[in-house]
């Protein structure tokens, strides 16, 4: 496992098992007389697993917090109580937000790598959007790109953006992790603040690194584009 990914898995494990422990807290009245101490159990391996963490030990962190998650799951299977995890650690809400103008290589690797950290929900700029900030229509249909985008294996749910303020988009998923692709001009602790200012939560936001070249140095949709209207290519294409 990449070092960065284990780093980012074993954060979201960690605050899912915070998050349950404290609701568990709130019920202790509930629990059978010991029990607590089950719940003291999984609270040191949760405070382990932020030690290791912190120490640059992600792989250990992990082991820990999942000692911590059964200790706490070991509470439904003794029927006692069912575990209040909300959304589960292990199945985190991932937002990408892009054009996905001609989908290639590069697109399917950013989303690949964003399937790492949980369910994959990827919002599609509007037409309008495109043209505003591109200069240019986007040469497929926010409908079109969006039953594209839909059909990737490692999509979760694809969505149409707000054609005003993109971070709207944010509001209305309310992610864990946010991807950002490589070319995308956000500072990653202003967004992961303005998210947390707007949804309440601040989520993990985390860059695709470098771009994916592909078919002979190809890097981008712009790219395509120049090749295809270069030289003969695109007197070819035109006549066919």
């Amino acid at each position: 496992m990449d070092p960065g990914d284990a780093e980012s898995r074993a954060e979201l494990y960690i605050r899912g098992v915070r998050e349950a422990l404290e609701k568990l807290r709130s019920r202790l009245d509930e629990l059978g007389p010991g029990l607590d101490r089950l719940i003291d159990a999984a609270e040191r391996y949760a405070g382990d697993a932020k030690y290791y963490l912190d120490i640059g030990d992600p792989l250990t962190a992990l082991a820990a917090a999942s000692y911590a998650e059964g200790l706490i799951d070991a509470l439904k299977y003794l029927g006692v109580l069912e575990p209040e995890w909300g959304r589960p650690p292990e199945k985190p809400i991932v937002f990408v937000g892009g054009t996905f103008d001609i989908i290639h290589p590069g697109h399917v690797g950013l989303l690949r790598f964003a399937s790492r950290y949980g369910r994959v929900i990827v919002t599609i700029a509007r037409d309008s959007t495109v043209k505003r900030i591109k200069g240019r229509h986007p040469l497929l249909s926010e409908k079109d790109r969006l039953q594209i985008v839909s059909s990737i294996r490692y999509v979760y749910k694809a969505r149409l953006g707000h054609e005003g303020d993109p971070l709207k988009s944010v509001e209305d998923v309310k992610p864990d992790v946010i991807v950002l692709g490589p070319d995308q001009a956000f500072n990653e602790e202003w967004l992961a603040e303005e998210a947390e200012r707007r949804t309440g939560k601040r989520p993990l936001v985390v860059r695709y690194p470098g771009k994916h070249v592909f078919s002979g140095g190809l890097r981008s949709t712009s790219d395509i584009i120049k090749k295809a209207c270069s030289s003969s290519l695109c007197t070819t294409i035109a006549r066919s």
